[in-house]
């Protein structure tokens, strides 16, 4: 993949204003709150170069997850129940396991691997990954590849 067309998984929190809201001018006109782009962008206060200019290279991780599979890193404590815990969270979600590989845990922690289908009924896997990671004992949910 050339420099131009890598992608990378970023938390909302780290991205500058103007690209959230050229995200949230493209859910105004998908959910047909605002009929034209001259609209969406001035609902959320953005001019309609900025929209035009990143409207085709930012978006929701959801929206272009559906289909891929996305491999999961983490650490997790040695508590009893909490795998399955993890496990249910996903399967609440409509998503697919695939694979899962745990180390040993070493002083109550151990390591998971969590390969994840995205199916099309799969929920939003934003939530998905938040309701993971503010599980008590889970800690440091990362997404390692999409494919």
């Amino acid at each position: 993949m050339d420099e131009e067309n890598k992608l990378y998984v970023v938390r909302k929190r780290a991205l500058p204003e103007a690209l959230m809201k050229v995200v949230e001018a493209k859910l105004l006109l998908d959910s047909a709150k605002a009929l034209t782009v001259q609209e969406a962008v001035d609902k959320v206060g953005i001019s309609r170069s900025s929209f035009y200019k990143y409207k085709d290279d930012i978006f929701q991780f959801h929206e272009n997850a559906q289909g891929t599979t996305i491999n999961l890193t983490f650490d997790m404590e040695d508590e009893p129940g909490l795998l399955s815990d993890v496990l249910k969270t996903i399967a609440d979600f409509r998503a697919n396991i695939l694979t899962i590989h745990q180390s040993i845990p070493i002083n109550g922690m151990a390591s998971l691997n969590i390969s994840v289908q995205v199916l099309p009924t799969t929920g939003d896997v934003s939530k998905m990954l938040d309701m993971m990671e503010n599980k008590r004992g889970v800690h440091h949910v990362k997404i390692l590849a999409k494919e």
